[in-house]
């Protein structure tokens, strides 16, 4: 019988960590959420990796402060740049007990499932394209794979401003041209930061026929309830009742009421500082 109160945090850069989030949630039901998104500094993706790392590391910090026994990066550019550090240099000596996880090895091991001809596509931002982490995980686990990875150029960023729908559409049809003219094999693609999950139909548009689009949160809640099952220390110190509280780092109410958005419903979000934490 569980009686501990630990909760699961879920951290992203803006607003795609919601995508992770809501699977998770649908996965997960019985337990308790926080959901941290640092839309003051986002996005993340054009950050240097100093930056991402420190950002990162003062949100786990946060939550972890707050009840999480187990934190989500639900950010691509936060798991390649600042995940691995976090675990190995700051973990051991100052949470032995709690555990953060990434969102590009969970969704690595799936890849090749999802793909007849192995020939695989992933649009990225910038410092997840140049930090290699995609590629070298995939590797592991299917070296046959054949991985051609993109830049999704500005579109984190219109995005999270979610106003000019035309840039949007043009942001899209380059980034998407670019990918396709790297290998006319791929028969998959990979939505390999989370805010693109947000326009995964206006994606699905730009692309031939027959092109199958992955999002990473359907995988990251079946990997982490697959992890939990594993490692009984954890999910024993969690919760087993439903709550989900969201915070956000940004000051005015425009970044609240856009988490509402995409989370699909109304949500009451606080503002935290993290400077000061």
């Amino acid at each position: 019988m569980k009686n501990n109160n630990g909760k699961i945090g879920i951290f992203d850069s803006g607003l795609g960590g919601l995508t992770i989030l809501k699977e998770v949630i649908a996965q997960l039901p019985e337990r308790e959420y926080l959901y941290l998104g640092d839309n003051l500094r986002a996005p993340y993706g054009d950050r240097t990796q100093k930056k991402i790392f420190e950002y990162t590391l003062a949100g786990v910090e946060w939550l972890f402060s707050h009840g999480a026994e187990i934190v989500i990066l639900a950010c691509n550019t936060a798991s390649a740049n600042a995940l691995r550090k976090i675990q190995q240099e700051v973990l051991p000596f100052k949470y032995a007990n709690k555990k953060v996880l990434g969102i590009i090895i969970p969704t690595a091991e799936e890849l090749s499932k999802f793909s007849l001809s192995k020939h695989i596509g992933v649009l990225a931002t910038v410092a997840t394209v140049a930090s290699g982490s995609f590629e070298r995980e995939a590797k592991k686990y299917n070296p046959k794979i054949k991985l051609s990875i993109q830049s999704g150029g500005k579109l984190a960023e219109l995005i999270e401003q979610n106003k000019d729908k035309k840039k949007l559409e043009t942001e899209i049809e380059m980034v998407i041209g670019r990918l396709m003219a790297k290998d006319k094999l791929i028969d998959t693609i990979v939505l390999g930061c989370t805010h693109y999950a947000l326009i995964e139909e206006q994606i699905k548009e730009s692309l031939p026929s027959g092109i199958r689009i992955i999002s990473q949160g359907e995988i990251v809640a079946k990997k982490l309830a697959e992890y939990l099952n594993r490692h009984a220390e954890i999910d024993q110190r969690l919760s087993n009742r439903f709550a989900v509280d969201f915070y956000t780092t940004a000051i005015d109410d425009t970044a609240k009421k856009k988490m509402a958005q995409f989370f699909g419903k109304e949500i009451s979000v606080a503002t935290v500082d993290l400077n000061r934490h």
